[in-house]
């Protein structure tokens, strides 16, 4: 079954992931921007976002297509033979963005063998580091419950210069559901 990114899954894990429009450094120093994209996603990164901060839209048609073709694949692989809703779809996106471990994680077979409760708490052995649990708790309600946890915002942090790193201090709350619903609905 061909699956399509919707903007309620857009919305749901740009809620969960920060905003950066221009590039920066991340922990180890890879170039990545938007939504946590780096070039070995297959979209040249560096130079082309340094010190050229992109309008919003441009940071999502660039994550869709990300998702689209470096994730999609791999959830749709992993839950192969089961049809998911948008609100399963959308948890195993985000997990997947979030660990790259869709394809071998505990919950996702015992769910495919029927046992959904034994999956709704395997989900969580993957809460390393500590704070990644809320996110977890998250994506545990949207799948088995089907409750979304985004509001239509993300959070956008500016870029330190010289060094490039993300301004933690920045935060700022965007509203971002009106123009995924522009480029997806």
């Amino acid at each position: 079954m061909a699956y399509e990114i919707t903007p309620n899954i857009a919305t749901e894990l740009i809620s969960h992931e920060g905003i950066v429009r221009e590039a920066y450094r991340d922990s180890v120093g890879v170039w990545t921007w938007s939504i946590g994209i780096t070039s070995s996603s297959g979209h040249k990164v560096w130079p082309r976002y340094v010190d050229n901060p992109q309008p919003l839209k441009r940071c999502f048609e660039v994550f869709e297509w990300v998702l689209r073709n470096n994730y999609l694949p791999a959830v749709e692989d992993a839950f192969a033979g089961h049809s998911l809703t948008e609100a399963q779809l959308g948890a195993a996106l985000s997990f997947h963005y979030n660990t790259g471990g869709i394809k071998t994680a505990t919950w996702v077979k015992q769910w495919k063998a029927g046992d959904v409760s034994g999956a709704r708490k395997s989900i969580m052995n993957w809460k390393k580091p500590p704070e990644i649990i809320p996110r977890r708790r998250n994506e545990q309600e949207l799948f088995f419950d089907g409750v979304w946890s985004n509001n239509g915002t993300g959070t956008e942090y500016k870029v330190r210069k010289p060094s490039y790193a993300p301004d933690w201090g920045s935060a700022t709350s965007v509203p971002i559901k009106d123009i995924l619903d522009e480029l997806f609905g």
